[in-house]
């Protein structure tokens, strides 16, 4: 009987063991769902950038337009039935200069790479009178090509890579555009026999005094404006011509203006200068009483007080200097007791700007009794 039970009690142990083992061997049902597997992230390889173009084999052909009923007009270029005398070759992706045309006045290569000017180009367009070649990458141009344009009235060459004024001007230059190159010399003699030019700019360029001679602009007895703007002088430039109107001097370093240097300047109505180092000590006590001056720009200096000027100013800017008062007794033209019934003596200034500088509203009464035609004045 014992042996009995004792068989019946192995036997349960041994089925409960092997529930337990079941049970725990069992996968278990998941109580929601998994989450979708994401997808594992491969890096796209990268578009390589497009790299700058180089000259001259990389750049992009030039552009050929269609025939022309023109036999002698160039493909790049294009020639106008209404213009016969323009060849338009301008935002072409030109790298060469086309031969010209003869009966061609008037020449459009602005916008294109072109880097050399040869005389080959102009062997038959001894007729053309404007050429603008602005925008280009131009380090050269030979001195044989306005050999064969003796005609020549407009050279525009700005945004260019000279370094020099170039040899061999044509005495029948009336405009010289030669702004944003890289010119730093002015061969000897550049500009002789040139009395007919009228406008020269120059602007930002790497000139100093040493490459204004004293007599470089002795033979331009009809120049009008003469444009040095953002260059590096330290001086006036000397022997400016006496026909000037317009002398832009903005940006360079100067830090006076020589006693007499206006003298014999008998047409001079506008001077800009601008951002120089000007102070008290460098302005004469009378170099701004110019009976012609009509327009005066001082601004973005280290003056410390208004400088005297004649009554015929009409615009004077001297904001952003180190002005800290303004006295309209000192600064008057005459006397505020004249007698002022005649009107053409009252001081003709009607724009004064002051702003960016040490001083504070209200304007003194004594500059507004003098100043009678001042209609606008900052600051």
């Amino acid at each position: 009987m014992k042996a009995g039970v004792g068989l019946f009690s192995a036997l349960a142990l041994f089925l409960l063991m092997g529930a337990v083992f079941t049970e725990r061997t069992r996968q278990k049902k998941p109580t929601r769902r998994p989450a979708a597997t994401k997808k594992p992230f491969v890096p796209q390889p990268a578009v390589p950038a497009q790299p700058e173009p180089q000259e001259p084999t990389d750049f992009p052909p030039p552009i050929l337009g269609p025939p022309s009923i023109f036999p002698d007009c160039p493909r790049e270029c294009s020639c106008s039935p209404s213009y016969p005398n323009a060849l338009y070759c301008e935002n072409r992706n030109i790298r060469a200069i086309p031969v010209i045309p003869s009966r061609t006045h008037y020449l459009y290569l602005q916008n294109n790479y072109i880097s050399e000017v040869t005389a080959e180009s102009f062997v038959n367009a001894t007729e053309i009178r404007w050429v603008n070649l602005a925008n280009n990458r131009i380090h050269r141009i030979d001195k044989k090509v306005f050999e064969k344009i003796p005609a020549l009235l407009y050279l525009y060459v700005q945004r260019n890579h000279l370094k020099e004024v170039p040899s061999g001007l044509p005495a029948s230059l009336e405009q010289l555009r030669l702004s944003r190159n890289r010119i730093s010399k002015i061969p000897a003699g550049a500009f002789n026999k040139m009395g007919n030019l009228t406008l020269l700019d120059l602007y930002h360029n790497q000139l100093s005094d040493n490459d204004l001679e004293k007599n470089i602009f002795k033979d331009l007895k009809s120049l009008m404006q003469l444009n040095l703007a953002h260059n590096v002088l330290k001086k006036m430039p000397a022997g400016v011509p006496n026909s000037l109107i317009q002398l832009f001097l903005d940006r360079n370093r100067i830090d006076g203006v020589p006693k007499d240097y206006f003298k014999g300047l008998n047409h001079l109505a506008f001077v800009r200068l601008n951002y120089n180092q000007l102070s008290d000590k460098g302005l004469p006590k009378y170099v701004f009483n110019i009976t012609t001056l009509l327009d005066l720009q001082l601004a973005h200096n280290q003056i410390t007080s208004v400088p005297l000027f004649n009554t015929h100013l009409e615009h004077l800017h001297l904001n952003h200097n180190s002005i800290e008062s303004i006295n309209g007794t000192q600064i008057c033209p005459y006397s505020l007791q004249a007698d002022l019934s005649d009107l053409s003596l009252v001081p003709r200034l009607r724009y004064l700007r002051l702003d960016g500088n040490h001083l504070s509203p209200p304007i003194p009464l004594d500059v507004i009794m003098c100043f009678r035609h001042l209609y606008s004045i900052v600051i």
